[in-house]
């Protein structure tokens, strides 16, 4: 079956930076679109970023842009989530999402991703 496993969270100071794993198994992952969203206690779960199956598009949700890179190695069937100059607002429950390529794939949509980890927390301290 499919399994995504996220890793690299962790607590960290306002200012520092981690850098998230996302590791698909069960599936052909170069043929799946990645995305990263969390969720943060009491709020509905929002996009981060997102990165097509090739890995030549990039999205980014508004808050994270500058700050965040998403990356994939199909090699290793592994997506990264690099986050920079991390703040307090960050706190959240990372996941990780796939789905097969479509036509107006809506990376930012949680509803367009098939399969879900179960999430790394991260937490930032001020």
């Amino acid at each position: 079956q499919v399994q995504l496993v996220e890793s690299g969270g962790g607590l960290v100071q306002a200012g520092d930076s981690l850098r998230l794993s996302c590791t698909a198994s069960g599936l052909t992952f170069r043929s799946y679109n990645m995305g990263w969203f969390r969720q943060a206690p009491g709020k509905e779960r929002e996009f981060v970023a997102g990165i097509k199956w090739s890995g030549t598009g990039t999205y980014y949700a508004d808050s994270v842009t500058g700050r965040f890179t998403i990356s994939r190695d199909n090699d290793k069937n592994t997506v990264y989530l690099r986050m920079n100059s991390l703040k307090p607002e960050d706190t959240a429950i990372y996941f990780c999402a796939c789905a097969p390529d479509r036509n107006y794939f809506v990376f930012r949509s949680r509803y367009e991703y098939t399969y879900w980890g179960q999430g790394t927390q991260v937490t930032v301290a001020s």
